[in-house]
């Protein structure tokens, strides 16, 4: 009788052909320069001062606010939270919280909580209830006939604070791309909302969330929104309150541009096997992110010219993703420890959402017993000759990176300022 396991047989390991010439390199900790700007210090006060700060006059007395809080993975994210509703709470609003992450945590309400509080976000956290639904409620429509969609809690709250943070997006290029916008037009639309915007391809996605966000705006239904910028050693260095002019207009595009510049480089132009310790839903919506390893994958939008990467090993996920591994077809190699836990219904649920960008993203990557043989495969199927040396690096995640580890090959292009961490 075939096993239930699919993978069982590779986890107790299988014959595979490798040449006997090949050996995976040892590797030398690199410390890496980076933008540093000046970290936050008290993130919930400043969230808090964010919001009296730009929103006083814009909030009255007893007005109820459905806060947004999402599944991505952001550095203090429940005192930014937790600031953010102090705030309201000063200017006399009633503040309560709705999970604003499109179809993530299996597109159910309870596994959106569950993915909140996984991430610590629990109601005793934060200081405030936590209302979950899929249910939607058309709310307006763009000039083009696009229907926009809220929670039906959100809905039926005044007014709506997304609080997200800036940064470059994954499927797309645009004066917007991830933050604020993006979850008061995308993650408060749920599996609805989350759908038509990525159902198309990079250039349509763009002119839709832009469109999107003007006609929610028209309704009086936002109040502003929250933001956070984090440089690349996953620091808190920018907190921004919104009023809803400034969520897709010039405030949120400024603060796109600026952290923008804090996203953490790979600093080497080529790179024949890139080895990601762990991606997550937390990490990046693709698991890794592509405007680090350069491969985007989507109809229309072009790979980065470098870094080039010829193979890409990715060793684990985390726990938080609750299996959910959209965007593990960017990896070549994963181990079978890896493929035990990925959760199908999950990442099909998120990847046919997704749309265009999910199709190529969500391919099943070569599932090899373990670390030892991916890593052998990608040195021999990278391109290069059994004997030639191979650039090798490996990273934490794709989220913050401010170290990596790198084999010899690469030891003469380290980049300016980036050290050899002795005695690691």
């Amino acid at each position: 009788m075939a096993s239930a396991n699919p993978w069982e047989q590779l986890s107790k390991g299988i014959n595979l052909p490798f040449n006997p010439g090949i050996v995976v390199p040892a590797l030398h900790e690199i410390a890496l320069t980076i933008p540093t700007p000046p970290p936050i210090q008290d993130i919930a006060a400043a969230a808090r001062a964010a919001v009296v700060g730009r929103l006083t006059g814009d909030v009255t007395t007893g007005m109820t606010v459905a806060v947004g809080a999402g599944s991505r993975g952001l550095s203090d994210r429940v005192d930014v939270l937790r600031g953010a509703i102090a705030g309201l709470r000063d200017l006399g609003a009633e503040p309560f919280v709705v999970p604003a992450m499109g179809s993530h945590g299996g597109a159910t309400a309870a596994g959106q909580r569950a993915m909140l509080e996984a991430l610590g976000m629990t109601e005793q956290a934060i200081g405030a209830e936590i209302r979950a639904t899929m249910d939607t409620v058309e709310v307006a429509r763009t000039p083009d006939g696009m229907p926009l969609y809220l929670d039906s809690h959100a809905a039926a709250a005044d007014r709506i604070l997304p609080v997200n943070r800036v940064k470059p997006h994954t499927c797309f290029h645009g004066p917007i791309e991830s933050g604020c916008t993006k979850m008061a037009v995308v993650g408060f639309g749920k599996q609805p909302g989350a759908a038509q915007i990525h159902a198309c391809g990079p250039v349509e996605m763009r002119d839709r969330l832009l469109r999107g966000i003007e006609a929610l705006r028209s309704t009086g239904r936002l109040l502003g929104g929250l933001a956070t910028v984090e440089s690349a050693n996953g620091e808190v260095v920018r907190v921004e309150g919104f009023n809803a002019a400034d969520v897709g207009g010039e405030a949120e595009r400024q603060l796109l541009e600026f952290a923008k510049r804090l996203v953490p480089a790979l600093p080497f132009p080529e790179i024949d096997v890139l080895v990601i310790e762990q991606g997550g839903k937390d990490i990046s919506g693709t698991t890794m992110d592509p405007n680090v390893t350069g491969r985007f994958w989507v109809h229309g939008l072009d790979d980065f010219s470098s870094p080039r990467v010829a193979t890409i090993v990715l060793l684990d996920i985390t726990e938080v993703s609750g299996g959910n591994v959209l965007g593990i077809g960017l990896a070549d190699f994963i181990p079978a420890s890896l493929a035990n836990t990925i959760d199908w219904e999950k990442t099909y649920v998120n990847c046919f959402t997704a749309g265009p960008s999910g199709v190529r993203r969500s391919r099943m990557p070569m599932v090899l017993p373990d670390e030892e043989a991916c890593m052998k495969a990608a040195l021999s199927m990278c391109g290069r000759a059994v004997t030639e040396p191979k650039r090798v690096v490996r990273i934490r995640s794709t989220l913050h990176l401010s170290r990596c580890w790198v084999s010899d090959a690469l030891l003469g292009e380290l980049p300016p300022g980036a050290t050899l961490v002795t005695g690691a």
